[in-house]
């Protein structure tokens, strides 16, 4: 077989990245770390798989997830998947496509932003990629729409199912309200209109009544552990939110201008990053694969069942347009993009996973559950899933113990299956196509 590791053009930009990747190439290893997960046995292929063939997307596919604000890591990771070079100039957005990179698709698999340290290098970069022609498709992440949400609540009258909203983003988003107001505000008249501190604090923050509202008002639509889960993160959150502006040097007048800036920016149609959510999706189906950030339930399944991908992503962008936004936030689109599988999650049960089989999709791949080790091939609710979220962005690295910014990416085709490669694991992963069909036997 034909090293399935990409190859990165020789050339003094390259070399750190180079030095950083694995040169060979081993199986993909067997793991029992899950609960939820099986031991991976690829030997037996029942006779009902022949029934269930699967297929490999049209064109190679390039997943790159979670890069979380870190521009530098998701510019090394095209480079090291072989479909950007940077041969003319050092430093970002300087890149250009390879041959592979003009042939491949890249999908982004959610969470651009959030945690840091370049939230707009790092939109830049993607938009670099459009600009490219480069053939992209950008999922949703529940980083990204928490920042939507927090900007259209803040725009909206206040409710009991949309005030906690802004607050609800928590401290990850406050790196992107620093380079905000640093780039766009720190040298122009921002306070002219802004009201006073205790006047933004009642604008930010929920109401005293929110909490014993909200339980009545999400009964019946979350579970009594998502209610429960909700309820003790804003309590957090709310003690917590100001403080961590305070420590990245901005008030709370600061931080309603650097809002109302961010809403320019990414909702206003001539804004730099119009462009974000508007092009974003919340599904990909290539041949038997679905792309998504998180996970599914048994209403997606049936969803994706009776209507497809092209209806779901409709159907994502028609309710992001709908004014409440608590019914969107915790539906079963908005849980797509969410889900760990918990008991406050919507269900996936083998109803759902039934109808998402029977839909043609046999293999999840999805970012959202970080890695330390690169990704990992389990089956979770009776669902092949790859997760392939490995850990790129810097902050999240140090605060886990890993050197320097993340590189890597899941390559996905027929030639050379599923390759995961990860700047954390000594060999490249490696599943032939005849190993994820004996895998996938499984689990019919």
């Amino acid at each position: 077989m034909q090293s399935p590791i990409p190859t990165v053009t020789d050339c003094p930009h390259h070399a750190d990245i180079i030095a950083r990747l694995p040169s060979e190439w081993a199986a993909w290893p067997r793991d029992e770390s899950s609960a939820n997960s099986h031991v991976l046995e690829p030997n037996k292929t029942p006779s009902l798989f022949k029934k269930n063939k699967l297929c490999w997307p049209k064109r190679s596919v390039v997943f790159i997830s979670d890069p979380h604000a870190d521009a530098v890591a998701f510019e090394d990771s095209l480079i090291a998947a072989g479909v950007a070079e940077r041969k003319k100039k050092a430093g970002l957005g300087h890149l250009s496509l390879t041959k592979k990179g003009k042939q491949s698709e890249i999908i982004v698999g959610g969470d651009c932003l959030d945690k840091g340290p370049s939230n707009l290098k790092l939109l830049r970069s993607v938009k670099q990629l459009y600009k490219l022609k480069a053939r992209v498709t950008l999922l949703a992440g529940n980083h990204d729409l928490r920042l939507l949400m927090g900007l259209l609540a803040l725009a909206r009258k206040k409710d009991v199912g949309n005030q906690h909203f802004f607050v609800r983003m928590g401290k990850k988003v406050v790196p992107l309200f620093r380079e905000v107001f640093d780039e766009y505000l720190a040298d122009a008249h921002w306070d002219k209109k802004i009201p006073d501190e205790d006047t933004c604090r009642e604008l930010l923050f929920p109401g005293d009544d929110w909490f014993k509202e909200f339980p009545f008002h999400a009964a019946g639509f979350l579970t009594a552990e998502g209610i429960d889960r909700e309820v003790r993160k804003m309590e957090s959150k709310n003690h917590s939110f100001e403080k961590h502006c305070l420590s990245a040097g901005l008030s709370l007048r600061q931080v309603y201008a650097t809002s109302l800036k961010c809403q320019q920016l990414f909702l206003h149609k001539k804004g730099e990053f119009n462009w974000f959510f508007r092009r974003m999706e919340l599904v990909a189906k290539r041949g038997s694969f679905l792309f998504l950030h998180a996970g599914l339930d048994d209403s997606m399944g049936q969803m994706l069942l009776k209507s497809g991908t092209k209806y779901a992503n409709k159907a994502f962008h028609r309710n992001l347009k709908r004014r409440d936004l608590f019914s969107f936030y915790y539906s079963s689109i908005a849980n797509t993009f969410r889900t760990k599988y918990r008991d406050a999650d919507l269900p996936l049960t083998h109803r759902g996973v039934h109808a998402i089989h029977k839909a043609g999709i046999h293999v999840v791949v999805q970012g959202h559950i970080n890695r330390q080790q690169g990704q990992r091939i389990t089956i979770k609710k009776g669902l092949v899933h790859v997760e392939a979220d490995i850990t790129l962005d810097c902050h999240s690295r140090t605060a886990e113990g890993l050197k320097g910014h993340g590189i890597g990416a899941t390559l996905i085709g027929k030639d050379t299956g599923i390759v995961g490669l990860s700047c954390d694991y000594p060999t490249a992963k490696v599943m032939t196509s005849t190993e994820l069909q004996g895998i996938y036997g499984q689990v019919l």
